[in-house]
């Protein structure tokens, strides 16, 4: 942690609670009538956590609240939950995101540019990196972790019906998921349970960074 920065002591139930009411009244009017609770249950915590993950991470950036609703049909103002990302647009990087649910921690590689996109794909049909990254994705799975992602329909252009990784060739973003649940979440055990998850994703960011 640097100077000045305030310890973490747990994410506070509140936060989930706003999160549950924000789904039933996503409007302007609900949300100043709680931007206290906003700030002192999920934006302080948040920060506070990431902030003690950062020496081992690297920094954090949290997501704006406002939905991006000029070219949605759904107007809703806010968004109902909160992430964060460690790691540029653009790179491989961890994240994490509060909910009414609870947490979800997890890693990836989103968006892919044409390029990149070309790199993941010739480095998954390699039979040493593909083969690598096959046992490390089989490893998240038997863990917990669930897979997330773009994925085309079919197969990639040229790519065998039988190639033994088409199912990691069909994707054009990849990621790796678990759900925190609230009562893991609240307290300094969310700390140890994000911290946890994230180690356990490194090897799938370091395939990333190596790779794509």
């Amino acid at each position: 942690m640097k100077e000045g920065e305030v310890a973490f002591d747990g994410i506070p139930g509140r936060a989930f609670e706003f999160y549950r009411e924000l789904e039933g009244d996503n409007t302007r009017e609900y949300w100043h009538a709680h931007k206290a609770d906003y700030d002192s249950a999920v934006r302080g915590p948040l920060q506070a956590l990431l902030a003690e993950l950062e020496e081992e991470f690297g920094p954090a950036k949290l997501f704006r609240p406002q939905r991006d609703t000029r070219f949605s049909a759904d107007k809703s103002p806010y968004k109902t939950t909160q992430g964060a990302t460690v790691g540029g647009e653009g790179s491989a990087g961890y994240y994490l995101q509060l909910g009414a649910d609870g947490l979800f921690a997890g890693a990836g590689f989103h968006p892919f540019s044409s390029e990149a996109l070309g790199r993941y794909r010739s480095a998954v049909d390699d039979d040493k990196a593909g083969q690598e990254l096959q046992a490390i994705v089989d490893r998240l799975e038997k863990k917990g972790f669930s897979l997330v992602g773009e994925r085309i329909k079919t197969r990639p252009r040229g790519c065998p019906a039988d190639h033994p990784r088409v199912g990691l060739l069909r994707y054009t973003s990849l990621g790796a998921e678990k759900r925190i649940p609230k009562t893991k979440a609240t307290g300094r055990q969310a700390l140890r349970e994000v911290r946890d998850a994230w180690r356990e994703l490194r090897p799938l960011v370091d395939w990333f960074g190596a790779h794509a």
